[in-house]
């Protein structure tokens, strides 16, 4: 065995964590993330092993070295959720690449090692009375309200009814351009990843769009977005988000309340509408109806929450 494999696997992590902070310049966080992370998996190695660890052992683990860890990890005293276990492992990944390139320490097994599957978290709508209030088309009673005077609200609001009316991205919404204009009845519009879609659009939602550029104090440009900051450059999605945000608090909505929720109340609100999957597949611009079928777990939670709150016997 040389020298340099047995160097102990205390003294490479310190090494390793020195170039975390000194090199790649990671916050002080994300260096406590990946010391408690790592001197867990060596810590638990050295346990189960029954031996100190150094370099060379840490090379020759075997698959049912890491799978006896996550295992532990995920049924221990404190047990880990998936998505955690699959930020510890992606560490352990990070950490022996950073091995390989120092010391030419490589594992065979590593590769081989699959985390769990971490559930995708459902998405969180608004109710509708929420994200009508949100994007200012109707006040807490359902009433309609005013178009707003000030041509910075009204564009906030433009934005906002885009999300909700048409459910686009909100880099979608703040991509559209005076060639999109005026508004019909439909926008084809192409999104992530490339796709066209045709989205329609709604006459509430196209009055909103046609006061903010009747508003607006500064010249449309041909190729450029309708939706300009204070001072007349492009506006960035953090203004809206920052206005969103205001705004929940001021109306008493949740904090997960943001512009791309507006988009998850559209899908779950055209479902519960009567809505078909595929029909908002096509209308979200997802490439996989799986993607889509979210929004039914959603509808069916919902219904499960409702269910245990008013029936009798519940």
């Amino acid at each position: 065995m040389t020298a340099i494999q047995k160097i102990p696997a205390e003294e490479t992590l310190a090494i390793f964590l020195s170039h975390l902070s000194g090199e790649r310049r990671l916050s002080d966080k994300t260096v406590e993330a990946y010391q408690r992370d790592i001197s867990a998996f060596l810590g638990f190695m050295a346990s189960h092993l029954d031996e100190a660890l150094h370099l060379a052992r840490l090379a020759d683990l075997k698959p049912m070295d890491f799978r006896a860890y996550l295992a532990h990890r995920r049924r221990g005293d404190k047990p880990l959720s998936p998505s955690s276990v699959q930020r510890q492992l992606s560490a352990i990944r990070t950490y022996y690449r950073y091995l390989e390139r120092r010391w030419d320490v490589k594992n065979a097994a590593l590769p081989l090692i699959k985390g769990p599957r971490a559930k995708r978290p459902l998405p969180k709508p608004l109710s509708v009375s929420g994200a009508s209030e949100l994007t200012g088309l109707k006040n807490k009673d359902g009433k309609s309200l005013p178009l707003p005077s000030d041509w910075i609200e009204a564009r906030n609001s433009a934005v906002l009814a885009l999300c909700y009316g048409a459910g686009l991205r909100i880099s979608e919404a703040l991509g559209l351009t005076a060639q999109d204009l005026p508004l019909g009845r439909s926008l084809s519009l192409t999104g992530k990843g490339g796709k066209t879609r045709l989205i329609p659009i709604l006459p509430p939602i196209k009055k909103m769009v046609e006061h903010y550029v009747k508003l607006c104090p500064y010249p449309l440009n041909k190729d450029g977005s309708i939706f300009f900051g204070a001072r007349g450059k492009a506006l960035s999605p953090r203004i809206i988000q920052a206005e969103v945000q205001r705004l929940r608090g001021a109306l008493g909505l949740p904090e997960t309340a943001t512009p791309h929720a507006l988009r998850h109340s559209f899908a779950t609100h055209l479902l519960a509408g009567g809505g078909d999957l595929r029909t908002i597949q096509q209308l979200l611009g997802h490439e996989s109806l799986s993607t889509t079928q979210r929004y039914t777990e959603v509808d069916s939670a919902a219904l499960m929450t409702v269910h245990r709150q008013a029936h009798p016997r519940a």
